[in-house]
Order: C-alpha cells, then structure tokens, then sequence
C-alpha cells in the first residue's frame, strides 16, 4: 500500500521562501491547431510522438500523489489541450481525486463548441479562453491560422453548458494591444465574459520577444478608463492570484491585469508545472526541469520517490523569474512545450 493510500494528508509542499505551493498546471499535449507567434513557430515543427506523453494513468497517479500533500487546484493546458483525444475522460478521473477542489483549462476555443458540455459533466469547473481580438483580420495576423468564429461558437457552447464565470485571456502586445483592446472590452462586457490581460513574456519560440514589445497591464487598465469607463480594485478571489482584478464603477463586467514584467507577483507564487512530456518545472521561466516520467514508468518506483522530487524541486526555485536581471537566461523551450 502506498503512502497515499495509507496517510490522509502529508506535509505541505513549501520553498525555501516558505511559499506553499497547491496549484499545478498539467500540460496535456505540446501540439496546437494554431500557430500564435508569441506561444510557438509558424512551420518546422518538432512535436513530442504520442509514446513520449504522459498517459492519463500516469497524469492521473502523479495529481493523487501531490493531492496528498495539498495540492487541490489543477489546470489543463497545452498547446490545445483540446487536441488530445478523449479529454473528459482525463477530467473525470482527476476530479475523483480525493482533495482536489478545483480543476480549470486553458484553450483557444476553437474545438470548444464540440466538446463543451461533456467536459461540464465530466466534472471541468472553470475555462479560461485566450483570444486577443474580435478582428478576424488581426485573428489571423496573430494565429497566423482561421478560427475566429469557432471561437465564438466555443464560447456560446460553453455558457450554454454550465460554464460560469468565463475568462478571456489577451496577450497585450505593443502595435496590437493599442486597436484591439477596447473593442475586446466591450464584447467581454456585452457578454458577460471576464477579461484578462496578461503582458507579453519571453516565451515565444521564435525569439523576437523584446521589452519594448510589452505594453503594461496600467497602460491598458488607463486606456479602458478613458474609452469605457472608471474601475475600482477588487480584492483577489485567491492570495496567490496572479491577476490584480478590478471592476466597472458602473457595475457591468469585471476585468483583471496579469503583468509578470512590470510587476512581478513571484513572491506569492504557488505554482508548478508538468510538461506533456512527464518534466516537473518549478517555474514557468525555469531553465531547470526534474523528470517524472522515467519514475511514473518504472514499474519498481514508489509514490514517495514521486514526492521526493516534487519538493526536491521547489526546494530548488528561485525567488522569482529574473527577467530584468543581467544574468536572465530565456528557457530554450517556448510556451506551447511548457504548458501555460
């Protein structure tokens, strides 16, 4: 009988910081059915074979292990996860979990409208959809694919299914963020939708990422006060939350700014993160992995030499990402291979 079975609730899983960390982010797959410039290349593309990622059994023993230790709040990311075959299947065995509270995934809402609802059933709590305009024009320029009304549909169906409380994602980027963003504001307000900006990060794979390029969330937050309205801060839905939120003085919409660059929330991070791949990475700008997998696969391996490295590596993180540091070093791997 393993440790899991046999104890109700081990120790925290804690940093040197004395951060305790419950959030794990799961990348499902390294693969997109877009090409969004600031997540991954357009072509030439060298995607993981399916041997390579982890198995929902697999996903699922590693999840049971760290909910042992606390961590209760899960999201799905990708690449698209929703690329992955059989997806609800994944969310209903993790959310049998005994310990886990809350399971959300990030998607481009492109394959949303399909399967919406049976991911509602199957026990998915929230959805955040990344979509930086309503212009099918600038759509295309940043995903360098079609899909803007797949998008739509996805969030019909998703509201249609059960789904409260939906986020949009905008990646605020200098000579875009400056046309699309009030126009993005306005639907998520007519719409009832919430929206987040997140400031430009130096994930891209392609390296063009320079920081004249990010445009900060106080920029945006003046711009919409300006065009749309007055807004006041709202206190966060969780301490660790990476967004600072706010709302309308008028009382339609809320709206929240992520700005890892000109305001670093590293001090509060509560974070970890699997790659489809099997790699634990205590921080999304770590150029530092510990590999899971090859423990998960051997068939001699134990649930605590699963844990041991888990809090062998977030004994290891940093106090923060580093970016504005002089010895910053940018991970070779770029965002639809880390998981967002």
């Amino acid at each position: 009988m393993s440790f899991v079975e046999s104890e109700s609730r081990l120790d925290p899983i804690i940093d040197s910081f004395e951060r305790t960390h419950n959030n794990l982010r799961i990348g499902i797959t390294d693969r997109c059915n877009i090409r969004c410039f600031y997540c991954m290349p357009n072509e030439n593309i060298k995607f993981l074979q399916h041997k390579d990622i982890l198995t929902f059994e697999e996903i699922t023993r590693f999840v049971r292990v760290v909910a042992s230790a606390g961590v209760n709040r899960l999201r799905l990311t990708g690449g698209e996860p929703l690329v992955r075959s059989q997806l609800p299947t994944l969310v209903e065995m993790l959310a049998a979990i005994d310990g886990i509270e809350d399971i959300a995934m990030t998607t481009n809402g492109i394959l949303l409208a399909k399967h919406a609802q049976d991911l509602r059933n199957a026990g998915l709590d929230r959805l955040n959809i990344s979509l930086d305009t309503i212009n099918p024009i600038t759509f295309e320029r940043i995903a360098r694919r079609k899909g803007l009304e797949q998008v739509f549909e996805g969030i019909s169906a998703a509201r249609d299914a059960g789904f409260a409380r939906i986020r949009i994602n905008a990646v605020a980027i200098t000579g875009i963020a400056e046309t699309e963003a009030i126009p993005l504001a306005r639907f998520c307000r007519d719409n009832d939708l919430e929206l987040r900006f997140i400031e430009f990060m130096p994930l891209d794979a392609e390296k063009n990422w320079d920081k004249p390029q990010v445009i900060t969330g106080d920029t945006i937050r003046k711009l919409i006060e300006s065009e749309i309205g007055k807004l006041e801060s709202v206190p966060p839905l969780y301490p660790s939350q990476p967004a600072t939120d706010f709302r309308y003085l008028d009382g339609k919409g809320r709206l929240g700014f992520i700005d890892p660059i000109s305001q670093p929330f590293c001090s509060n991070c509560n974070r970890m993160r699997i790659t489809a791949e099997g790699k634990l990475r205590n921080c999304l700008f770590s150029t530092v992995e510990w590999d899971l997998r090859s423990i998960l696969r051997n068939p001699d391996s134990t649930d605590a030499e699963i844990l041991n490295c888990v809090r062998e590596s977030i004994a290891a993180k940093k106090a923060g990402h580093g970016i504005d540091s002089e010895d910053f070093q940018r991970p070779r791997k770029s965002m639809h291979q880390i998981g967002g």
